[in-house]
């Protein structure tokens, strides 16, 4: 009978999710790599290098891949022949875990889980509770699956269920242009099919847990209907166009994981999520010898490329910025901002909707005259830093306060990531605004932009805080100008003619 000693688990938690925080999955770092080499969109080939150097900078500085550290999930699948040494039952043992690798002081993990979600929703502060599943099998070893699911790829989750005469790669080809880009493509898409409905999920959320592999099914072809399936979809959501970040190219997602699972004669049920740019997980065994040990990728896995702005980038200095100026802005066009910035995110807005709605005045010191905002959440700094990571929000989720901003508080524009919504882009027009994206999945590099941050409004909001942020040459794209062009549309539709008469299966 094997002992798994309480520590041995707790300490293998904490650690492994300070490395998945941190460190990419050579898989992942070899199939973006790829997908950087046959880029032909020279916004997405971008996105994509700003992505691979965010990446590699992580892992050089043991820094959080995104600002999101993700809700975690864990799967643990328990031996019969497994004996506990540990007065803890094995969701608090996971807990403690989680809560030693968020507030670990060398390196903070943004605490991102709210507790009363539907009341308070007060930031518990550690990041607990994780979600898990536990399983007992057969054997006399502990099998750990953990991931930190991010809100961005967590938040555009589908579910159906279809009649079993329905088309699937219909419904999948249908619903992912309704996902639009916060979940930060390039990344995969986890299918489950059949059993029921919170199982069909669980095996799409399960399923991205496993390594890319799609190149090496497609040299050896499939062998079943899941894995004809899974090469159909990845061809066939790459010809949509997507692209990186949405703004049009050749790889929307790095491979197509499938689970299925019997289900009822008469429904077909359906779970698709996406995994991100940030892809964070890792698999673990453990068999009574000691904790896990976790290997750091070679620094020789990642590609020798740097990011840099083309020499005629537009400077922009946002401490004098006028709306003339912002009218010159082209969509697509890639800026370097330098000067002052506030931040906010969802909760930033709603506690200004009330203050307004209620005929108060702002706090002291908060005046968004004339200035841009940032939707981001940062992690705390440590060692000196100004800021932790701080890649940009999905900013659909500030979609509903963007006419009071631009209508009532002089805001000039706003940065976010991935697209808008049509009446939001309306508004921005409307109001001769402007709409600029940071890129997702490179939130350390877009950080070293950062050279001062002062507290202004809300300071009890943590993350979600009002800040002003000072920022040298922070790169950025339009993609709504001033006369309501979105490149989220005009990308997408651009290669998706494009694309027809490029190979997919290329290594």
């Amino acid at each position: 009978m094997t002992v798994i000693k309480e520590t041995d688990f707790i300490d293998s938690i904490a650690d492994a999710l300070q490395f998945i925080a941190c460190y990419h999955p050579k898989d992942f770092i070899q199939a973006m790599t790829a997908a950087y080499e046959r880029e032909q969109s020279v916004a997405a080939k971008d996105a994509i290098a700003q992505i691979l150097v965010n990446s590699r900078m992580c892992a050089e500085n043991n820094r959080p891949i995104c600002q999101d550290t993700g809700i975690v999930n864990v799967f643990v699948k328990v031996g019969m022949d497994v004996k506990w040494e540990t007065t803890k039952s094995l969701d608090d043992m996971v807990n403690e875990g989680v809560r030693r690798a968020y507030l670990h002081p060398d390196n903070v993990l943004r605490a991102s889980i709210v507790s009363d979600p539907i009341g308070q929703r007060k930031n518990t502060g550690d990041n607990t509770p994780a979600v898990i599943h536990t399983e007992l099998v057969v054997g006399n070893q502990v099998d750990v699956l953990i991931a930190a699911k991010g809100g961005g790829s967590e938040n555009k989750a589908k579910f159906t269920i279809l009649n079993p005469s329905d088309n699937l790669v219909d419904w999948v080809l249908k619903t992912v242009p309704t996902m639009g880009a916060g979940w930060c493509p390039p990344g995969m898409l986890g299918i489950g099919i059949g059993g029921t409905a919170e199982k069909a999920m669980l095996m799409a959320k399960e399923s991205l847990m496993h390594p890319i592999d799609i190149q090496e099914l497609m040299d050896r072809g499939a062998e079943t209907a899941a894995e004809k399936l899974r090469i159909e979809l990845y061809e066939k959501v790459n010809q949509l166009g997507i692209g990186a970040q949405g703004l049009g190219g050749l790889t929307t997602v790095l491979d197509v994981k499938i689970s299925d699972y019997p289900t009822h004669a008469a429904s077909l049920p359906v779970a698709m999520i996406p995994n991100c740019a940030a892809s964070r997980h890792i698999h673990f065994t453990l068999d009574g010898s000691g904790p896990a040990e976790f290997e750091p990728p070679s620094m020789d896995d990642w590609p020798d490329i740097t990011w840099e702005a083309a020499e005629n980038t537009r400077h922009v200095d946002l401490d004098n910025i006028s709306a003339d100026d912002i009218a010159e802005w082209q969509p697509g066009e890639t800026l370097l901002l330098s000067g002052h910035l506030l931040t906010g995110r969802d909760a930033a807005h709603k506690k200004i909707a009330d203050l307004l709605n209620n005929g108060q005045s702002l706090p002291d010191g908060l005046d968004f005259n004339n200035r841009f905002i940032y939707y981001v959440g940062p992690v705390d700094p440590v060692k000196g830093e100004i800021v932790g990571p701080a890649g940009p929000t999905t900013a659909t989720r500030m979609d509903k306060f963007t006419d009071m901003m631009l209508e009532q508080t002089g805001l000039l524009g706003m940065i976010g990531k991935a697209e808008r919504g049509d009446e939001t882009v309306a508004s921005i027009k409307q109001h001769h605004s402007v709409y600029l994206i940071a890129i997702g999945g490179a939130a350390y590099l877009v950080s070293k932009a950062i050279k001062s941050s002062r507290m202004v409004a809300f300071e009890e909001l943590g993350m979600e805080a009002i800040r002003e942020f000072y920022v040298e040459n922070m790169p950025v794209t339009v993609a709504v100008d001033s006369e309501g062009h979105s490149v989220h549309k005009t990308g997408p539709s651009e290669w998706k003619i494009n694309i027809a008469d490029i190979p997919i299966n290329t290594n």
